[in-house]
């Protein structure tokens, strides 16, 4: 997992430097904006392979510049957002427009470091998971090889990580798996992110599978999720 560029786009200099430089200690190579414009400028022009964004950026908020990237040519980038703020809200917000991650400022460089690896570690597929064999379930078709989704006869384009959790909800088909299950098998057993995360991505899940006839995701209270039969 060496020479990935990562694009850091964040107003604060200190906060550039500082994670600039632990990302080029692991071989990255980044490349920086202040903007939200500028920001979605470097994106066309570096075809970065992994962005962290922060929130609060002068032009274009974080929110536009993912909602732009999401729907442009950068729909499948992994996206770390930053937000100085705790308020649940900008972090539910932020995923649903199409974040893997979020941190709250200030944080851990090197934490930073470690989600960025996890995040694409779990968004690189290994050549050889183009064999593995399609899962059918009830009306749901997973294709792993052709990463695509069929529910109930029809193509459902999902992101990488909605993806991901659903392959590994139907792979574990019936069994309860906690949140914190469900964030080592879909980003990494080193990841670092909040339960909050695996809520979000359930709840664009069951959006997609009102598709389906017969296929839907149980939550069991205080202990997390499973995909059934009906």
């Amino acid at each position: 997992m060496a020479n990935e560029t990562i694009l850091l786009v964040d107003d604060e200099q200190n906060i550039l430097d500082l994670s600039k430089m632990y990302l080029e200690r692991e071989q990255f190579t980044v490349s920086t904006a202040m903007d939200g414009l500028t920001g979605l400028e470097k994106a066309e022009a570096d075809r970065p392979d992994f962005i962290v964004l922060d929130l609060m950026l002068p032009g274009l908020d974080g929110y536009e510049v993912c909602r732009r990237l999401r729907a442009g040519s950068h729909a499948e980038v992994p996206i770390l957002m930053l937000t100085a703020r705790d308020d649940d809200i900008d972090k539910i917000i932020g995923l649903e427009m199409g974040a893997d991650d979020y941190m709250t400022k200030p944080f851990n460089p090197r934490e930073m470091v470690a989600r960025v690896k996890a995040i694409l570690r779990r968004s690189t597929r290994p050549a050889e998971s183009n064999n593995s064999p399609t899962l059918n379930f009830g009306d749901v078709k997973v294709d792993d090889g052709a990463r695509e989704v069929i529910i109930g006869g029809e193509k459902v384009d999902l992101r990488t990580k909605e993806f991901d959790l659903l392959q590994k909800l139907i792979e574990h088909k019936g069994m309860v798996l906690t949140r914190e299950q469900l964030l080592s098998l879909v980003w990494g057993f080193d990841f670092y992110g909040e339960t909050r995360t695996v809520d979000v991505h359930i709840a664009q899940l069951r959006k997609h599978l009102k598709k389906s006839t017969d296929v839907k995701i149980d939550t069991v209270t205080g202990v997390g999720y499973k995909i059934v039969k009906y």
